[in-house]
């Protein structure tokens, strides 16, 4: 069975056996689901049964350090494709691998065992990356950011994990009327190329279960910075786009990936006003970031 999703405009499919049980605790994607498309998706992933043994000459492209709980992913050459591996943490050895083509539009991922959190997480993992990929060259860019709407625009904060971008968010929800959360952990941001900029929920969003087919124009691009005093200030355009490029998932070795990134970033930030928000985890940070971003 192949099921196609859309996101941000982008389709995508998922392929797996009809009787495996794996469809029915993937209902974060329900709200993406959409018919057969015309033209090939973007990319296709297949979960396949059998075993996957890396090649011996496999190469190394990206084995970035990590915290504990963050996500390993560690990026191999192939000698016609990529590969990757995938760990929940580092204390824990991979036990989810991905061989991709080439050009990152057909991909298989293979399992270590049959253990249901391992799969969701392979499954969840594989999509997110090959979407970040394949998008990349394609003015959408797939940011690590908490992001609610408000008078009909959506705000991003941005920070690294654990700084207090979900509580910020959650601050605006008790604290700003008319505030919804969009997602909390992967929107995507697309520049179209009229020039509009527009904001997407997304199926990944996190510890945080909020999987909404939603999109709002981007308002702002916040950085949260925890701080004894609450006090937000515009950032340039050097500032913002060293803001969102660590904010946002792609492979920045690849040239073409590279290229289409910075295009995207320009475009975003020229558009789109960005901010740094110093701030304690209050209602009185809430109120002065809204202020600010919805004059």
């Amino acid at each position: 069975m192949t099921k196609y999703y859309k996101v941000a405009e982008h389709v995508f499919s998922l392929e797996m056996t009809d009787s495996c049980t794996l469809w029915g605790r993937l209902s974060q994607y329900d709200p993406f689901i959409v018919g057969k498309p015309g033209t090939e998706p973007l990319f296709g992933l297949r979960l396949d049964e059998g075993h996957y043994t890396p090649a011996e000459n496999r190469s190394v492209m990206y084995d970035a350090p990590t915290e504990d709980g963050e996500t390993v992913i560690r990026l191999f050459k192939e000698a016609d494709g990529w590969s990757f591996d995938m760990s929940p943490d580092k204390s824990i050895e991979p036990r989810c691998h991905v061989l991709t083509s080439e050009d990152f539009s057909s991909a298989v991922l293979y399992l270590d065992n049959r253990r249901v959190s391992d799969a969701i997480f392979g499954i969840n993992n594989a999509m997110m990356l090959l979407f970040a990929f394949r998008t990349a060259p394609l003015g959408t860019l797939e940011l690590h950011a908490s992001m609610v709407s408000n008078s009909g625009k959506a705000f991003l904060f941005l920070a690294r994990s654990g700084t207090g971008k979900s509580t910020h968010s959650s601050l605006w929800l008790k604290h700003v009327p008319g505030t919804e959360l969009m997602n909390d952990d992967n929107p995507i941001v697309r520049v179209w190329p009229d020039g509009r900029v527009i904001a997407y929920g997304s199926p990944w969003s996190g510890k945080t279960p909020c999987y909404r087919n939603v999109e709002a124009p981007a308002g702002a691009f916040v950085r949260i910075k925890r701080s004894p005093e609450n006090r937000i200030s515009r950032l340039n355009i050097l500032q913002s786009y060293a803001l969102m490029y660590s904010s946002c998932s792609g492979f920045k070795a690849d040239r073409a990936m590279a290229d289409g990134l910075h295009a995207t970033l320009e475009a975003a930030v020229t558009n789109v006003p960005c901010y740094e928000l110093e701030c304690r985890p209050d209602e009185e940070a809430a109120r002065v970031c809204s202020a600010e971003v919805l004059k």
